[in-house]
């Protein structure tokens, strides 16, 4: 992502990447996932999930929504980031500071 940031800033070409912690879709909250964070659980649900979710961040939250990241993805394509180029954006909660 740097290398096409450097290559396609003369050309007033602006790159950058989001890196999500766990969004909130049905992609993470699901029967399977819950299974394989709670093995010794027979039933696990969302509320035996969220507290181990909870662990990876730094923010008391255990995921984000679809609507944090739309929003950082807005933002780097609003006119408001226009100088902004090069950077791998983490909307994470804190979690890459642990």
């Amino acid at each position: 992502m740097r290398s096409f940031a450097v290559e396609l800033g003369p050309r007033n070409i602006r790159v950058n990447s989001v890196h999500p912690t766990h969004v909130n879709t049905p992609l993470l909250i699901n029967d399977n996932t819950f299974r394989l964070f709670r093995p010794d659980l027979e039933n696990p649900g969302l509320d035996d999930f969220a507290p181990i979710c909870r662990t990876f961040h730094i923010l008391p939250i255990p995921w984000v929504t679809a609507a944090d990241i739309t929003n950082a993805v807005l933002f780097l394509a609003s006119a408001e980031s226009r100088y902004i180029t090069g950077v791998a954006l983490p909307v994470d909660a804190g979690s890459c500071l642990k």
